[in-house]
C-alpha cells in the first residue's frame, strides 16, 4: 500500500505530517532523537496492539463458553 493512499482520507494527521517532512536539514544529533521519538512511538502502538488483542481473545474465549 502506498503512503500516499494510505494517509490521504487524512491529512492532517501526524504520522503524515512526519513522513512529508525534509529531513535533510537535520544534525546526527537531531535524527537521532527523531529516531528514539519514533522507536518509543512503535513501542506505544505495538503494547497497544497486544492489549487490544488480548482484551479481543478474552472476550472471543468467554463468548465460546457461552455457546
Amino acid at each position: 500500500m502506498d503512503l500516499d493512499e494510505l494517509f490521504a482520507k487524512r491529512p492532517e494527521d501526524p504520522v503524515a505530517i512526519v513522513l512529508k517532512q525534509d529531513i535533510d536539514r537535520l544534525s546526527v544529533d537531531e535524527l537521532q532523537d527523531r529516531i528514539d521519538a519514533l522507536k518509543t512511538e512503535i513501542a506505544r502502538c505495538e503494547a497497544k496492539i497486544a492489549a487490544a488483542t488480548s482484551h479481543r481473545s478474552a472476550a472471543d474465549a468467554l463468548f465460546r463458553k457461552g455457546l
